[in-house]
């Protein structure tokens, strides 16, 4: 049985239509959404959280607007997701320093709206190879941005789990960490994006969750499986697998969240 805890992001999908989505919701057994922001504006997801078997956990958005948001932040609340996560947009040929001041100023209407209808907002981790639609590359950076800003954070283990001293930049963003996602990466890999179901690679996941759940951390856990490891297992039985993975290791470590 997949842990209610558990979320399989839409992205492992993507491309394919809501009633097959519904469908492989339905074969992993998992209760909580995990949604592009697009996914918002049909009409098949407040017919499914309406009908009670499932709670939308995060909404992905790439910011480009304050008005873009605004409106992903009603659709969300209208079908009461927790979270709405984001990418910032990229920063041209602006410094680090001026395009984060930018975003800050152009989201903080919309931080103030998202906590009047009781939805978090979150800033995601993500690569450098991202650089065209995000400023976060780094937990250190994802969290001085996340300050500065007043938001939440995301963090994507993949993209962060080599970091230098990551023990003590987890504990800095737990008060502030929203979601966290979870793959694998094997070493070696280089074929983009290299993502890998729990377990068949390098990244100690066990130890981090434990270290999370032992550190007071509530929320969900996301898988995010993407890449042609992924796309060679299929999807499906690639997501199946790690929704076992992960339910095993979560029902192995309860008591750390009492």
């Amino acid at each position: 049985m997949t842990d209610e805890r558990l979320s399989v992001h839409s992205v492992t999908f993507f491309g394919e239509p809501m009633t097959a989505l519904q469908g492989h919701w339905q074969a992993l057994g998992v209760r909580r959404l995990s949604l592009i922001d697009e996914q918002l504006f049909t009409g098949a997801v407040p017919q499914l959280v309406s009908g009670g078997r499932y709670s939308v956990e995060s909404v992905y958005h790439l910011f480009d607007t304050p008005e873009a948001l605004l409106r992903v932040i009603d659709a969300a609340t209208s079908v009461g997701a927790r979270v709405v996560y984001m990418l910032t947009g990229g920063r041209g040929d602006l410094t680090w320093a001026h395009a984060a001041e930018r975003f800050c100023e152009s989201v903080a209407p919309c931080a103030r709206a998202a906590e009047s209808a009781g939805v978090a907002l979150a800033i995601e981790n993500a690569s450098a190879l991202y650089a065209d639609i995000h400023i976060a590359h780094s937990l250190r950076d994802t969290i001085t941005l996340a300050e500065m800003a007043g938001l939440g954070i995301c963090i994507d283990l993949f993209h962060c789990w080599a970091e230098a001293d990551l023990p003590a930049l987890v504990h800095r963003a737990l008060p502030r960490t929203e979601l966290i996602q979870l793959s694998d990466y094997v070493l070696g890999d280089r074929a983009l994006p290299a993502r890998a179901v729990p377990g068949d690679g390098a990244i100690p996941i066990e130890a981090f969750v434990a270290s999370v759940l032992g550190a007071g951390y509530r929320h969900g856990f996301d898988l995010e499986l993407i890449g042609p490891r992924i796309d060679r297992e299929g999807r499906l039985p690639a997501a199946r697998r790690a929704c076992a993975i992960m339910s095993a290791m979560l029902n192995g470590l309860n008591g750390l969240d009492g």
